[in-house]
């Protein structure tokens, strides 16, 4: 099968498609054939030999074959499978991504809704799940609060607004100028420009806020939080040194001070059926910049290395 390998490391140029053999197939897993997949911020700093010496400390050695968000059909199940079937469309995380065939756990994947497309699906499970654990489970978002999302012109921010918005909250979106229609688009009550206007100087005073990888100084923070007001910071800051701290952070305190919460997302089946239920309840849509084929992936990842997409990018393999 076809898969984009990863031969050297610091830039999209060691990411090349070869040959390679078909993944085997564990008791508990299935063989999905991909359809679709798609790039996050750690698909990107697993561009970098730290991240990988990192990835081996922590007992998660990287496969050379790059990806983890997808969405496909199921080709064959293991012998203890018993919630999916051979013709099943699914999504959710799986690793070697980027590539005609993958081996997923069946308790990472969950059937994919109808009305979206597999580049649709695809986009959904890092950045799905990192909004949904942040905002429902650590901050706890009820109806009524006010939200602020930094950085909401992303993967992870179009997820972070909608499901907001889903959990009844007035949701004030910060983002570059390109983006400030996009975001009015999928529900933002009121937009920011961030080249144009700090937020933290305004004055206004949030329930919580949600900071995907821009990590703002405390006295900022404070500026812009009630008092008993929570910050959340998710992602993978696009700086390796501010990812290594981030990763500390989590490891050793994931709260840290009053209000603080620092959240890598974890693989979770039941984030994945929850928003299934948003696109079927039409409170929830994935946003998509660009799609490109299997083949030009490295030219993806420098697209996505741009930080200019708004919403996901998506590699395509019809």
């Amino acid at each position: 099968m076809k898969a984009i390998v990863q031969n050297g490391y610091g830039s999209p140029d060691f990411l090349e498609l070869r040959e390679v053999d078909r993944p085997a197939v564990a008791d508990d897993g299935v063989l999905v054939k991909i359809r679709a997949a798609s790039i996050n911020a750690s698909d990107w700093h697993l561009l970098r030999r730290l991240a990988h010496v990192v990835a081996r400390l922590i007992g998660r050695p990287v496969p050379r074959v790059r990806g983890a968000d997808m969405a496909g059909i199921v080709e064959a199940c293991g012998r203890n499978v018993s919630r999916f079937k051979p013709g099943d469309e699914v999504f959710g995380f799986a690793r070697g991504a980027f590539a005609e065939y993958v081996a997923a756990s069946e308790a990472h994947i969950a059937l994919k809704p109808r009305a979206l497309t597999f580049e649709q699906a695809a986009a959904m499970p890092g950045a799905g799940c990192t909004a949904f654990q942040g905002l429902r489970d650590k901050a706890q978002v009820q109806a009524g609060q006010k939200v602020l999302i930094y950085g909401a012109g992303g993967g992870t921010g179009t997820f972070a607004v909608q499901i907001a918005k889903a959990l009844g909250a007035h949701v004030t979106a910060v983002t570059r100028t390109a983006h400030l229609d996009l975001l009015r688009s999928i529900g933002a009550d009121q937009v920011i420009d961030y080249t144009r206007e700090d937020f933290t100087r305004r004055g206004e005073r949030y329930d919580v806020l949600f900071d995907i990888g821009a990590d703002r100084s405390d006295a900022d923070y404070r500026r812009a939080l009630t008092p008993n007001g929570k910050l959340v910071l998710v992602g993978a800051p696009k700086k390796l040194g501010a990812l290594l701290v981030r990763l500390v952070e989590t490891l050793i305190r994931p709260r840290t001070g009053s209000g603080r919460i620092v959240l890598m997302a974890r693989a979770r089946q039941e984030d994945l059926v929850a928003m299934k239920e948003l696109v079927e309840a039409g409170k929830l849509s994935p946003v998509i910049d660009r799609t490109f084929p299997l083949s030009a992936v490295p030219e993806a990842f420098r697209y996505f290395g741009t930080g200019r997409a708004g919403g996901k990018v998506v590699i395509s393999m019809p």
